[in-house]
């Protein structure tokens, strides 16, 4: 998967779990939660949906590693090269 694969696959999870999420002003830099208003049981859908999709299995101590868009698609890219 590209980069922005992985950007738009991050955003299209986000979107099945919060229809209302604005991306217009999304900060790749800046933390989902606080700009999207995601709890911590969305942000876990997040990581179930990773697994259940690409079979990633995701430690909870690398969940910082997800806390802004560019830090998923750099965490995310080498787990998913082959996707």
């Amino acid at each position: 998967m590209t980069r922005d694969e992985i950007k738009d696959m991050i955003l299209e999870i986000i979107e099945d779990i919060d229809e209302e999420a604005e991306f217009d002003q999304l900060d790749p830099d800046a933390p989902l939660r606080d700009q999207l208003d995601l709890d911590s049981m969305d942000f876990l859908d997040i990581v179930m949906e990773l697994r259940k999709r690409y079979k990633l299995q995701i430690p909870e101590e690398e969940y910082p590693q997800l806390a802004t868009l560019t830090s998923c698609v750099n965490y995310l890219e080498p787990r998913l090269k082959d996707a």
